[in-house]
């Protein structure tokens, strides 16, 4: 799972702590840890869902201004049969 640089400093502050992605088949397992540029990150829950069921609680705690900014971005993600919540925490310096 491949994460922006501002993405990953938001949650190494606590900023952020969920993660959206649509894809073909996941690349991270609940419980597992995720080697980033700036650190081990905790993979938390997963959950399958349906983009249209984020709400704007989920939106702002993934980082986006509201749902409508969350939609935005979804709309340049690459397409993927599975879209997943992805709980994470920042774990410390790798």
């Amino acid at each position: 799972m491949l994460l922006k640089l501002e993405l990953l400093e938001a949650i190494k502050e606590g900023k952020v702590d969920l993660v959206f992605r649509r894809w073909s088949r996941p690349s991270v397992k609940p419980g597992g840890t995720l080697k980033t540029r700036l650190g081990l990150l905790s993979i938390g829950a997963i959950t399958d869902m349906d983009p249209a069921d984020v709400t704007e609680v989920e939106a702002k705690r993934a980082g986006f201004r509201d749902v409508a900014d969350f939609r935005k971005w979804l709309d340049t993600m690459k397409p993927g049969h599975l879209f997943q919540r992805i709980e994470v925490g920042f774990s410390g310096e790798a």
